[in-house]
């Protein structure tokens, strides 16, 4: 099964609409919570960056019958220094965003945490790429 998702950017009142539905669709296929925790985390912390930071994107999420892969996709400024970003409490959010209790610099050590695979790609001026991978544990 595949699904496909528009994260809007900038607006916090839609952030995490993509990871709520995918959390609901796992849960009615009678995947283990476990795994179904930490694939809504992991797609959260990614679609929460891409409001914050690249002004929305794409998600795609395909299930199969041992994992499920996260790809999300966005044009905004990309990272310029991927393992800084990965390090706990690093943040480039806007003081709205930390307003509003966003930007806290866990969404890529919480999605590294929450997957069995991550794999970061960013170009500056062009845009990000995140793929993750979690596999189904067994029940």
């Amino acid at each position: 099964m595949k699904y496909e998702y528009e994260v809007f950017g900038d607006d916090f009142s839609k952030a995490g609409l993509a990871s709520q539905d995918i959390k609901k669709k796992l849960q009615q296929l009678g995947v283990p919570i476990v795994t179904v925790k930490r694939t809504a985390i992991a797609m959260f912390e990614a679609e929460i960056n891409m409001v914050i930071h690249a002004h929305g994107g794409k998600a795609s999420v395909e299930i199969t019958d041992g994992k499920i892969t996260i790809l999300m996709e966005d044009s905004g400024p990309g990272i310029p220094d991927i393992d800084k970003a990965m390090e706990p409490g690093f943040s480039t959010a806007t003081e709205e965003a930390r307003n509003l209790g966003w930007g806290a610099g866990m969404g890529l050590p919480n999605m590294k945490r929450n997957s069995d695979f991550l794999k970061v790609e960013s170009t500056v001026g062009v845009g990000t790429k995140v793929t993750m991978e979690i596999k189904i544990a067994d029940a």
